[in-house]
């Protein structure tokens, strides 16, 4: 609760960012060129002093603080001193870099960690050729020209990046296009055609914040990537270095991006359940219902009636945080139930909204159904389980609170239908171990970065939700999260990596609801007890994924997480003593 700010949601405290620091300081620098300007240069100055400071032991960096060292987050901070002519202030820095760098792979590293996915291996490598490091050449062309198009016709033509992506699409397409044109002379025209209105589409779908998704790497690549073709007076690049000099901290770094407001807010109220102040309940239903979305979104075109990750203007609706949301209406019209407090036009918009996104194949993607089958368009077991757990809330919240007023049949018999066809895609993914993977968390020391503790622990609180606990899919996800139990008694992504708070509350939170799991459970607990009594629990680890294989980590994920745990701990174990507290 002392978390709660002043406004009265929480807020959190998402990770500083090599990556983010290293995109913003070539971005401001390829800007103040054009326009010389002190404050951005000091700005500059102070973030590649950041990254020197914090430059790992090996001469890499990671996404984070916490993180290992990555190919793409060294080839960037590698390119930053070089393109802000920083190599003799900072020689033993960019000696060890290159070393690593050699050592990785270089650019041949790079896109093979990416593959066909260009969403990022792209930016990475115009960044570092807009720094003089690389030739345009070896960087793959966009073909930002699709982006003339209606945006309805945008699944149809397989866009190389994934939906949320448009921006980097056509600002690097344009700045590679710029540096490398086509040879063939009719595609060349064309093209040059479509320069000025797919920056009116640019300039269109930005947030009024200037930033792109609230994203400080998304915003530079796009930033820069004006600047670097000469038109860094351009509206968008100009709101680009807006948001970029007003989200810099204290220290001289820039975080992955400005907060997961609405995302940590209904963790949290879920969370705390029943030990959510009643004075404050009523608040927070009213900002919830504020974060919907009621129009149609500028960016992803998305109907009303979703909600994105944050209060800010670079949220986009998916299909996770309305989930999240849906789930903490209900929750806190569980603890107040009143006339006046009628969520119901809310709810409703919400699940129509989640209907229409159901993919084919009966599972939900992030932003945009049927966009295409790069990671972040497909089908999630995450997201999936989150939507099938939000339904069951709905139709609860209906039947108890306002039964003279149900769902109108039609609706009812969609939800009924998405939920069957959700399920068989749940028991389609499902890993031949019994695990499922997360698209939006990962452990960075697993291999290949997966996280099946996270995915199967949030699959299976869908399975127990929604009464289908004891299916052969749940008792085979069950058994293996049992065995992913680390020898101290807590979690990692995997058995055999370190054990996390958040992976361990995760965990013991979902056993605790199984007959099968109780002794696991309790020692997983016995670990999170462990770790407040030592006072450890607040820190954080970096197991959620930004982008593609963008790594971060959030202030509040530890505190939320173990307080979900220890309070289902203490409600099986009061329950356990015939209602005396356990």
């Amino acid at each position: 609760m002392a978390e709660m700010g002043d406004d009265g949601h929480w807020t959190g405290a998402l990770s500083t960012s090599a990556l983010s620091t290293a995109t913003a300081c070539l971005a401001l620098t390829l800007v103040s060129r054009s326009r010389p300007d002190a404050k951005l240069q000091a700005l500059v100055q102070s973030g590649l002093r950041w990254l020197a400071e914090h430059q790992n032991p090996d001469g890499g960096w990671g996404d984070t603080t916490l993180s290992i060292s990555n190919i793409s987050t060294t080839m960037l901070c590698h390119a930053v001193f070089h393109g802000a002519d920083a190599i003799q202030t900072y020689p033993e820095v960019v000696a060890r870099t290159q070393a690593h760098l050699d050592k990785a792979g270089g650019v041949k590293a790079v896109k093979a960690r990416y593959g066909k996915d260009h969403t990022f291996s792209v930016p990475i490598l115009t960044h570092t050729a807009l720094a003089g490091l690389v030739d345009w050449k070896t960087i793959p062309s966009l073909p930002f020209e699709l982006a003339w198009i209606p945006h309805q016709f945008y699944k149809f033509v397989r866009l190389p990046v994934v939906s949320y992506a448009l921006p980097a699409l056509i600002a690097i397409g344009q700045v590679r296009h710029h540096f490398r044109p086509t040879w063939f002379w009719p595609w060349r025209w064309l093209r040059n055609l479509a320069i000025r209105p797919t920056l009116r589409k640019l300039t269109s779908i930005q947030p009024t914040s200037g930033g792109f998704l609230e994203a400080t790497p998304l915003t530079a690549f796009v930033t820069m990537s004006l600047a670097g073709m000469g038109r860094a007076e351009h509206p968008v690049a100009q709101k680009g270095v807006d948001f970029l000099v007003d989200s810099v901290r204290p220290d001289g770094s820039w975080p992955i991006d400005t907060n997961l407001a609405t995302w940590v807010t209904t963790l949290s109220i879920n969370a705390l359940g029943q030990d959510l102040p009643e004075d404050r309940i009523e608040p927070l239903n009213r900002w919830l219902l504020g974060q919907q979305y009621k129009d149609v979104h500028p960016y992803t075109q998305a109907a009303p009636g979703a909600w994105a990750w944050t209060d800010l203007s670079g949220g986009v609706p998916d299909a996770d945080d309305t989930p999240g949301a849906i789930l903490a209406l209900c929750e806190l019209a569980r603890r107040r139930p009143s006339p006046q407090n009628d969520i119901r036009p809310a709810l409703l918009a919400a699940v129509g909204w989640l209907l229409d996104l159901q993919n084919g194949d009966g599972g939900w993607p992030t932003f945009c159904r049927g966009w295409g089958t790069l990671p972040f368009d497909r089908s999630a077991a995450d997201l999936t389980a989150h939507v099938l757990r939000a339904f069951r809330a709905v139709r609860a919240h209906f039947r108890e609170t306002v039964s003279d007023k149900p769902i109108d049949p039609k609706v009812l018999n969609r939800m009924e239908q998405a939920e069957v066809r959700g399920r068989r895609h749940l028991e389609q993914v499902q890993r031949k171990d019994g695990s499922w993977l997360p698209l939006w968390f990962g452990n960075q020391h697993a291999p290949d970065d997966i996280n099946p503790v996270y995915g199967t622990a949030r699959v299976l609180a869908a399975y127990r939700d929604c009464g289908w606990e004891r299916s052969p899919a749940a008792y085979r996800g069950e058994t293996w999260l049992i065995h992913a139990q680390n020898a101290d008694g807590g979690w990692g992504g995997v058995r055999g990596v370190p054990s996390t708070v958040e992976e361990t509350a995760l965990a013991a939170e979902i056993l605790l609801a199984t007959p099968t799991g109780l002794t696991a459970a309790t020692r997983g607990i016995e670990w999170l007890v462990e770790q407040v009594e030592r006072q450890t629990f607040r820190q954080p680890s970096p197991i959620g994924f930004y982008f593609a294989k963008l790594w971060y980590h959030e202030k509040l994920y530890p505190l939320i997480f173990a307080t979900a745990a220890l309070r289902r701990a203490v409600e099986a174990g009061s329950v356990a003593h015939g209602g005396r507290d356990g």
